[in-house]
């Protein structure tokens, strides 16, 4: 009995996510969706759990985009197929054609899909990856698409810390982690609260100075001391202004790897 064909896919938008899992059952219904995340971090966790044939990545999501996480899968799942989603036609159509990968315009035409299936059905026949040319592409596109955000980066931010409301500067920020319906806010002088979800964090904060280092945690790459990385590949994080340390997870450890 041959290996089901497997599939992680990363959209944010719930009506593409929903659009495109119901396609796949139904032009690939031997295809199996292990994943369909919300997220560039949840995204790549999936991904390096599952190891799976191909990845549908969507180019623009909170946090770490499809070419981030593209990026990434060269060390957390480097046999992955990749299909870009995107709705920048006008951008990166050009760099796609020329490509090795394949991408699927928003909204997703069943025709186009159904090609797209066949390619993939193809290259995991020949089993040929081109990681060189796969950067250069990333490169290529990410330099061509438009800014992500056009509102300038968070500045600051109001938590609270029992029944006091503080004023935060984002700079002072050392790390954002997720706790239930709550974000933990952790400076050099303690803890504080607010109501934003993490995911939504993500998109306001800068992102050459904020990055995710888990689905949980997103680390202000100013109040880095250290990463070591253990023997199973997971980092641990030092921090400047803080005595305990941050788990860099498995799969975000590529995210760091210049460092």
């Amino acid at each position: 009995m041959s290996k089901p064909v497997t599939c992680v896919i990363a959209e944010d938008e719930q009506i593409f996510r929903d659009a495109l899992v119901n396609l796949l059952r139904e032009e690939w219904p031997d295809l199996r969706v292990l994943a369909a995340c919300e997220d560039g971090g949840a995204a790549l966790e999936a991904i390096g759990e599952h190891q799976p044939d191909i990845a549908f990545l969507d180019i623009r999501m909170p946090g770490l985009t499809g070419l981030d996480v593209a990026a990434a899968m060269a060390d957390v799942s480097p046999a992955t197929q990749i299909v870009f989603v995107t709705a920048y036609n006008q951008y990166a159509i050009d760099a796609f054609e020329k490509g090795a990968v394949d991408y699927l315009l928003k909204p997703i035409v069943r025709e186009r899909l159904v090609s797209t299936i066949a390619r993939l059905k193809a290259r995991a026949v020949s089993g040929t990856t081109d990681s060189d040319a796969l950067a250069a592409l990333i490169r290529q596109v990410s330099g061509a698409l438009p800014p992500k955000n056009s509102e300038p980066p968070l500045v600051w931010l109001t938590a609270s810390a029992g029944k006091e409301t503080r004023l935060i500067m984002v700079d002072d920020v050392a790390y954002f982690q997720s706790d239930n319906k709550y974000t933990v806010v952790m400076t050099a002088q303690g803890e504080s609260l607010v109501r934003t979800p993490l995911r939504e964090l993500l998109d306001k904060l800068d992102p050459v100075n904020f990055k995710q280092i888990h689905r949980a945690t997103i680390v202000n790459m100013k109040a880095i001391a250290s990463i070591v990385r253990d023997d199973t590949g997971r980092g641990t994080m030092k921090l400047k202004s803080r005595p305990e340390t941050l788990t860099v997870s498995l799969t975000f450890m590529p995210l760091f790897k210049n460092m």
